[in-house]
């Protein structure tokens, strides 16, 4: 009767905390709405009015620029148009080429079409790939319910379902507002377009806090509720994309925290995860914040760099579940009377290998799609790359248990090719194939140190290696950014440009001043290279210099992630579980959640034997001394 008490009252808090956000985000949709309608305090309105006139039609590709179908300048971007020889085609105004002919101006009718085609395949793009990684949640769901006890397969398969409707509402409601409100205004290359269209504007509010004389992007103020003032193509192919990221760093605490956690506090779990950690971090990496911006402001480098999310979804998944793992406990005789972990074998090795292999195919979509752009070939390069570090990191774990076990583990081969996966997500598009491939080894050797020291040296139990996968080679993949990066790609990123000329080097930051605009364009008109992210090692993967700076930039944006969202997800677990107990009752646990929590057994006609659970001797506790 208590916990339906306290359920009732989350659920009423709850809705005034909806009710408040939708507020807010009407007010944000007022001061940020293009329908040219009057201020409120503008102007009395009459006591009597004869009629009300007809609110203005929202148009259905954007409501914030009759543009957003593409015009000249989205082909201003990453080329101009008029620099290729072989057409006539200008991003400006028609005007007379040194062969006296006449190029096509901006707002002819086939510049709008050629440019439209262009954001059309860039859209097509983005929500293809994020369909290939919204299936990655089936991938999850296999390889953590495989790698558990047949007694709680339909608890661990539930929470991995409902994740992703409970995850969804909670980014809609405000973690997509938090993380990309502001990305309209957040630092960029000199000249750069969304590949998207130019509906990215709308998201135009970023708080920010001046600090050290800079300033420090913190939380987007816009897009609450996906409501009018954002109604736009690009912007919703944007939050689908990224909900399916969220999505991803949502389910990684589902396999840590596997067959001891309540699923009431859970569905609590589900909608905090949506809404905050993985927004407010998202935000300072991709969303132009503080991180972002740590090259402009401070030299370091491009600022912290995290091309499709080692950090940003992966660590930030691995800390949550460390935090979620330690506050709960180990299951019942993980640990013996010694305090030494006894091992606790899942009951579907099959069932993790075909869950790998669907999370290796949506990683296509993952890195690659990361580009937000069909029309940027770099999309092979990543592609390659993402394939080569699984593979590297497969074999090197492999190796790793043969060497001190004398055998294969397979679900030790499954967390090597995640281990390389997870950690090529942040370099791929910046490194050569050779530094894929050492990436992913690095990541095969360290998944395997660090399972073994999660379990025996922080004595905590983590049934499928998700802590060790996502967060710790979630931190080598960042890290690698700035150990391998080999400067051929993502010039002027975080508005940084680097540019060499007979070795000697200029730095230029993106302040948007007419003055710095018209000497980047000189510089390259006299030769100079933009250079791209590079590492502190980059001359050894073919870079024209090597950047100590930027493995600075992403030793910051790493142990920022450590220590904030652990600190948040403690404070969150340790918060929830006094509104809902945070684990399952004992008795339930050693017979299983299925039917206790779900009702519902995942296989009612099978006996089942539970010989791979250790014996529970009394008075044993779940959580080691």
């Amino acid at each position: 009767m208590l916990v339906n008490r306290k359920i009732i009252q989350c659920g009423a808090l709850a809705s005034i905390l909806c009710f408040a956000a939708l507020t807010t985000g009407s007010l944000f949709a007022q001061d940020a709405s293009p329908s040219g309608s009057p201020p409120a305090g503008a102007a009395a309105t009459p006591a009597v009015q004869a009629a009300t006139p007809a609110p203005t039609p929202i148009l259905p590709d954007s409501t914030g620029t009759v543009n957003n179908g593409g015009t000249g300048i989205d082909l201003a971007w990453p080329a101009p148009a008029k620099a290729d020889a072989k057409t006539s085609l200008s991003t400006g105004e028609p005007t007379t080429d040194d062969a006296g002919k006449t190029t096509i101006g901006a707002n002819s009718e086939l510049v709008k079409n050629i440019a439209h085609n262009k954001i059309s395949i860039n859209v097509v793009w983005t929500l293809v790939t994020g369909f290939l990684v919204m299936f990655m949640q089936a991938g999850f769901a296999l390889v953590e319910t495989g790698l558990c006890r047949a007694k709680s397969a339909a608890h661990v398969m539930s929470t991995n379902f409902m994740i992703y409707g409970l995850g969804m509402l909670g980014f809609w409601i405000c973690g997509f507002a938090i993380m990309f409100g502001g990305v309209g205004v957040g630092p960029g290359a000199i000249g750069a377009q969304p590949s998207l269209g130019q509906g990215i504007a709308l998201l135009n509010k970023e708080l920010t806090i001046p600090i050290f004389g800079k300033p420090f992007g913190i939380a987007g103020g816009t897009g609450f509720f996906l409501g009018n003032n954002v109604f736009d193509t690009a912007i919703f192919a944007l939050f689908l994309f990224e909900m399916v990221f969220m999505d991803t760093t949502a389910t990684i605490p589902t396999g840590a925290m596997a067959e001891r956690w309540n699923f009431k506090n859970f569905i609590l779990y589900g909608f905090w995860v949506g809404m905050f950690p993985y927004a407010l971090f998202g935000n300072w990496v991709w969303g132009g914040g503080w991180l972002a911006q740590l090259g402009m402001n401070f030299g370091l480098g491009h600022g912290h760099v995290d091309f499709a999310g080692s950090s940003v979804v992966h660590q930030t998944g691995g800390m949550i579940a460390l935090a979620g793992a330690w506050v709960l406990g180990a299951r019942l005789g993980k640990f013996g009377p010694d305090g030494k972990p006894r091992p606790i074998p899942g009951h579907n090795i099959p069932m993790v290998m075909l869950g790998t292999f669907i999370l290796a195919f949506g990683w296509f979509g993952f890195n690659p799609g990361s580009t937000l752009a069909g029309t940027d070939n770099r999309i092979a390069i990543i592609a390659v790359n993402t394939m080569l570090a699984s593979a590297s990191g497969a074999l090197f774990a492999m190796l790793a248990m043969m060497w001190k076990f004398g055998k294969p583990d397979p679900s030790m081969m499954c967390n090597g090719m995640l281990a390389g996966l997870v950690a090529i997500t942040a370099p791929c598009a910046f490194v050569n194939a050779p530094g894929a491939v050492l990436i992913g080894a690095l990541a095969g050797l360290l998944v395997v140190a660090s399972a073994f020291f999660v379990e025996r040296v922080l004595k905590i139990d983590d049934p499928v290696g998700a802590i060790s996968v996502h967060g710790t080679c979630g931190s080598l993949g960042v890290l690698t950014v700035g150990l391998f990066a080999n400067g051929s790609y993502g010039q002027g990123w975080g508005g940084v440009h680097k540019l060499i000329k007979d070795g000697v080097m200029q730095t230029i930051t993106n302040d948007g001043a007419k003055e710095t605009i018209d000497k980047f364009n000189k510089l390259l008109a006299d030769g100079w290279s933009d250079q791209g992210v590079t590492g502190c090692f980059g001359t050894f993967f073919g870079s024209a210099y090597n950047d100590w700076s930027q493995l600075g930039a992403e030793v910051v944006g790493t142990c920022t992630n450590l220590v904030f969202v652990t600190l948040f997800a403690l404070a969150w677990f340790k918060l929830s579980g006094l509104i809902i107990p945070l684990r399952s009752q004992r008795a339930d646990e050693i017979t299983g959640l299925d039917i206790p929590e779900m009702g519902a057994e995942a296989y009612p006609d099978y006996q089942q034997s539970d010989k791979s659970s250790p014996a529970i001797s009394e008075p044993v506790s779940a959580k080691p001394d």
